[in-house]
């Protein structure tokens, strides 16, 4: 990420220590880093992978393996319904086929023997073609038959209910028991850890994001970042709002987050210089905040300052430090420093 890069691009920017009596401080020179200028939006988390399972033949539930907030592997058997009928009637297709095979070797030994008396002229035409179309009745009637076969079989196989791909359960429809007919909803679950963040951007930064192609999604819980792995923009505004839906898919997540959860996103519209020290440089009491600088003959002042947004360890300085000034990394030496000057001095 960006951030990660600036950091080190700071981190790289150290000073050599200076010398405080006994002690020693690291500093750092304050730089303006070039930063993403970025917009937050609201955004809520949705499954990627979503699926409502529906029942494909009709019968009575005979079980339902698996309940709401249950995990589910992939191939699982998540529900079965009463297949006695549907068994019946694939018994009842295999015998046909049987028949039909059978009937169809006597046309073929029929058709052949039509063909020998025809060489010999022992019949006429007209009786080889009548062989010859029985025949091709006879392969007709079996494809017939095993195509009947393997419906019967699919109907069987369907009830059946297995789980497409792993995932968690979040709804459940129907109970043991309950009659069902084709189309009716069974279980509904997502696909867990594959999921990604909705939002609508204002038309008047949509140009921006377009050309940058850079977000990220940010926790509320900690302030914490997660990587985005690909940006979808719609290519039309909703009318009510105008502003344009995006998505925003997230890489394979643990526990964190859920459908449903809010979070904030941050786009990318463009860039801007800022002044960024490290957090541990920043003295807060209270509601005062400021540092510690360094002069060249290795005196220590305090400086009050106003802090910005936090970027990763780095903190954005909007007033009270210039650039270029020497800071003092170690607030706690530079203290000592500081107070062990105003003593000499007096």
């Amino acid at each position: 990420m960006r951030v990660q890069k600036i950091i080190l691009m700071l981190s790289a920017g150290l000073l050599p220590f200076v010398s405080s009596g006994s002690e020693t401080l690291q500093t750092i020179r304050s730089e303006r880093i070039s930063m993403p200028l970025e917009y937050r939006l609201d955004g809520v988390v949705e499954a990627r992978q979503q699926a409502t399972l529906s029942a494909e033949v009709a019968g009575k539930i005979e079980e339902v393996n698996f309940d709401v907030d249950d995990f589910v592997e992939k191939g699982e058997v998540v529900l079965r319904i009463r297949d006695l009928e549907y068994r019946a009637q694939q018994q009842k297709a295999r015998a046909a086929v049987d028949e039909a095979q059978a009937n169809l070797q006597d046309a073929q030994l029929e058709f052949r023997r039509s063909q020998d008396l025809l060489k010999q002229k022992l019949i006429s035409q007209a009786q080889f073609d009548r062989d010859r179309a029985n025949l091709k009745a006879a392969q007709a009637r079996r494809a017939s038959a095993e195509a009947n076969l393997a419906q019967a079989e699919e109907q069987l196989a369907y009830t059946v209910v297995r789980a497409p791909y792993s995932g968690v359960v979040v709804q459940r429809h129907v109970e043991p028991g309950e009659s069902v007919n084709p189309g009716n909803p069974i279980m509904t679950g997502y696909a867990l850890g594959q999921l990604r963040v909705s939002a609508s951007v204002p038309q008047s930064i949509i140009g921006s994001l377009r050309q940058n192609r850079e977000a990220r999604v940010i926790l509320l819980e900690d302030e914490q970042e997660v990587a985005v792995t690909r940006i979808t923009i719609h290519p039309f505004a909703n009318p009510q709002n105008h502003s344009f839906p995006i998505r925003l898919d997230l890489p394979q997540m643990d526990d964190r987050l859920y459908p449903g959860m809010l979070v904030k996103v941050a786009v990318t519209i463009g860039s801007q210089r800022r002044l960024l020290l490290p957090q541990q440089a920043l003295v807060s009491r209270s509601e005062v905040n400021a540092v510690y600088l360094v002069d060249t003959d290795g005196n220590v002042s305090m400086r009050q300052v106003r802090p910005g947004n936090r970027y990763g360890e780095q903190v954005e300085i909007l007033a009270g430090l210039d650039e270029n000034e020497i800071v003092a990394l170690d607030p706690v030496r530079a203290g000592i420093e500081y107070k062990r000057q105003l003593d000499a001095v007096r």
